[in-house]
Parts: structure tokens; sequence; C-alpha cells
């Protein structure tokens, strides 16, 4: 009975392909795949686990997450942008991989911008500026007196070159005329490890790690970079809001964002399904409570706000590295 079902299955299903029915309506019968450009633990791989969950309730049927980490994101980013555009398999988008390394990367086999196709974005993740527990730094007005008083001389870490805690230190010293010393590291941890002890003075971090070592009493947050204050630091006032004398960082923001990309030339059927269903999936509590938990906030838009973000983003990161110089390791 099983092997007659099958057969069936498969006869109808060369039956619509003979129709000229769209290619997706063949992706039912192998579970979606999101690749995530990036190793597993991490945000990234929580949220596009936390989106297949929640994808694979919805649509009855199998969500896998495939982790392709290389080159800043750009190895996985690749294999979807060449993938068959069947509706089987997505890119979990993040800002550095669709935003940043075009600019960032020389020689890059793909176009995020031409070969991948924006289905939704879903949320959005600030980073907070940490100095040492013991620094004499307690606020943003400090943080940019200290930097005239001494140009050049206060060295702020990143996970590293070209990584948005890097460029989010260059736009800050852009828009406050100071002069920053730039300390890549290989990875998050060690710059926070770093930082506690003294090593260096500053650092634009993402928000789990820093904030261990925040609740710990090692580092001080004194602001968040995002638009809106995090109900996991109610107490640290935005970059903006911090500054509120200071007219140069009026506004300020810097973000990632995260969404879900597919190849270009997916039918445009399935990406506007996938992405009702995403944002139906991305609106519920349970998701909602894990971007807490990651220090993010929803950010929801469909097929046409995801490509004006990644529009906006794009050129606002892509001035950023070509004034500051920065180059992918």
């Amino acid at each position: 009975m099983v092997m007659v079902g099958l057969a069936r299955r498969e006869l109808l299903l060369g039956l619509l392909a003979a129709a000229g029915l769209p290619a997706y309506a063949q992706a039912d019968a192998k579970p979606l795949r999101i690749v995530v450009p990036f190793a597993a633990g991490g945000g990234n791989d929580v949220f596009a686990r936390q989106m297949a969950k929640g994808l694979g309730e919805l649509r009855k049927s199998g969500v896998i997450v495939d982790n392709k980490p290389g080159a800043g994101g750009n190895l996985g980013a690749e294999q979807v942008a060449r993938s068959t555009p069947d509706g089987s398999t997505l890119l979990l988008g993040h800002t550095g991989t669709v935003s940043i390394n075009p600019a960032l990367y020389k020689g890059l086999k793909f176009d995020a911008r031409k070969d991948l196709v924006p289905v939704a974005m879903f949320a959005s993740s600030a980073l907070v500026l940490v100095v040492p527990a013991a620094s004499k730094v307690r606020s943003v007005a400090d943080l940019v007196a200290e930097a005239k008083a001494r140009p050049g001389m206060l060295d702020y870490a990143s996970s590293g070159s070209g990584t948005g805690g890097h460029l989010s230190g260059e736009l800050f010293a852009q828009r406050t005329g100071t002069r920053l010393n730039h300390i890549p590291y290989k990875g998050t941890n060690p710059a926070l490890t770093d930082l506690a002890g003294g090593q260096v003075q500053m650092m634009f971090s993402v928000i789990p790690p820093a904030l261990a070592l925040v609740k710990s009493g090692r580092l001080r947050a004194i602001a968040v970079t995002g638009d809106k204050r995090l109900p996991s630091l109610p107490d640290v006032p935005t970059v903006a809001e911090a500054a509120a004398s200071l007219r140069e960082l009026a506004g300020f923001e810097s973000t990632l964002t995260y969404g879900i990309l597919a190849p270009r030339g997916t039918p445009d059927a399935f990406v506007k399904e996938l992405a009702a269903q995403m944002l139906k999936v991305a609106g519920e509590k349970e998701f909602q409570s894990r971007l807490d938990v990651e220090g993010a906030v929803p950010l929801l838009g469909g097929p046409a706000e995801y490509a004006a973000l990644i529009s906006r983003e794009s050129a606002m990161w892509a001035a950023i590295v070509k004034s500051s110089g920065a180059t992918a390791q």
C-alpha cells in the first residue's frame, strides 16, 4: 500500500510538471532546507531553527536547518544563490551576508542583490556598547569626551574586520569626529575577555555573550545601538538617547537584521505564500520570546519591505566600508 501511494504521488507530480504548473509544486515532495551560512550555536542558527520549527508545524512538513559556514557567510549564500529555484532551498539572511559583504569582499562569485530574492524579514538585533567595569567612562558623552581628548589612543575590539561591531565603531567615530583604534579578534568571546581585562577600552558587541559579563559586573553597558531600549537591558539607553546633548549622534542606529531569501527565479506565488507563513510564525509569542533571549526584537515585513531594507542597509554599509578602508581578513 505504501509503495502504491508513493507511485501515485510521483505520477501526480510528473503530471503537474508536464502541465506546466509552477516548479515549486514539486518541492512539496521534499522538506524545505534553510541554509545558515554560519556555524551552529550562534544567533543566526538559533533564529533559523526557531523559524524552521514554526514553519514545519504550520506547513505540516519537514523544515531542515543546514549549517554551511565559511568566508564570512559567503559560502552558504553562494550555495543558495546557485540552487534550483524550486522553493526547496532558502537562505537565512543576515546584514553581514547580504548588505556588508558585497562591499567588503572582492571577487565574489555571486551577487546577493541579483541572485537572491527577499522573502520576508523577521528580526532586528542591536549591539551593546560596553566598557570595562573599572573604566571611568560611564556614559556615551564621557566616551566621546575621552576620545576627543586622546585621539587615536582608545582601542575598540571587534569579533573581526568588517563585522557589524567593527563597522559600528567606524560609524560612531565618523559621526563624532573622533579617531578610534580598531583591534580585530577572531571571535566575540576572546574580544570580550580582553575588554573585561582592560586590554582594550570599548566594544560594540552582540548582546548574549556581553550580557553575561554585564550582569556579573565585569563590564559596564553604556548604550545600545537600536532606536529603542531592549527588554533584556531596560536600564541601558540607546546611543541617541544617551547622547541627547550631542547633535552629531542624533538618530544614531546600527543594527543587524535577519530574514529569509530564496534563489532568484523562485516563483512569486511560492515567495508570497512562504512570506505569509513566516510572518505568522514570527508574530507568535513563542518566537518573540526566543528573540528576546537573544537580545533581538521583531522586525516584520514581506518581500517588498525586506528588499527595501536591504537596499538601504547596503548603501549605508558600503559607504562605511569605503571610508574606513575595511577589508575582509
